[in-house]
This record gives structure tokens, C-alpha cells and sequence, in this order.
């Protein structure tokens, strides 16, 4: 078992756990939701994404975001997953990336979106 995210106790008080299925959405709603040099011991780790929520939209930042979002899940999380499709759209102040991959312990296709607002 995995602990779960965001932390948090069971209904006994002990530490949340989660499925794997679970825990791998967990870390790339972290990767995802996470700025570089948030974490200490990895200041590489992150997108960034959060940033860009006011930042006007056009094909070019589209297509810059999809190129640099599939970059990261490959370092981060290619040893868990494949991602078949990832979309990320930017509506007022909402961020939404939808994203479809393959679970690759148990080739279980999965498909997700994130949303977060802006503050």
C-alpha cells in the first residue's frame, strides 16, 4: 500500500493509504500541481503548470505546454506510465489537463483531468 494524497488519517487515526492505480494519479496530480524548486532535495521536480493560468492562450503555448508536460511525466513517472494523449486548456482562471495513459504494471488504460483555479 501507498500513502495517500493529499495526506491525511483513515477513520482508525492511522496514515491513509491508497491502491497503486490511485497513489499514481496522486503523483502526477503532484508533478503536474507542483512549481521547480518547491520541493527540497529536488528542485528540478515540477512543471511549473500553476504559473500559466493568466498567461493568455495561443497554439504556441499550447503546443509548448504539451511538448513540455509529456517531457516531465517521461522523466518523472516513465517508469510507471505511458501517456497516450494530454491536453491542457486555460479558461479565466481554471487550468484543466486532461491526460490518457497506460498503467504500465497492469496495462490498464486510464484516462484523467486535473483542474485548478487560480488564486
Amino acid at each position: 500500500m501507498n500513502i495517500d494524497f493529499p495526506f491525511h488519517f483513515d477513520n482508525l487515526g492511522r496514515t491513509a493509504t491508497t491502491d497503486l492505480e490511485d497513489h499514481i494519479r496522486d503523483m502526477i496530480e503532484q508533478l503536474l500541481f507542483t512549481n521547480p524548486g518547491e520541493r527540497v532535495n529536488r528542485p528540478n521536480f515540477g512543471s511549473g503548470l500553476l504559473q500559466l493560468v493568466f498567461t493568455p492562450n495561443s497554439p504556441e503555448l499550447a503546443a509548448t505546454l504539451q511538448f513540455t508536460m509529456q517531457a516531465e511525466l517521461q522523466q518523472w513517472l516513465g517508469d510507471l506510465i505511458d501517456v497516450q494523449a494530454l491536453e491542457v486548456s486555460s479558461k479565466d482562471s481554471q487550468l484543466q489537463v486532461f491526460l490518457q495513459y497506460v498503467v504500465k504494471r497492469s496495462g490498464e488504460q486510464r484516462t484523467e483531468m486535473f483542474a485548478r483555479s487560480g488564486l
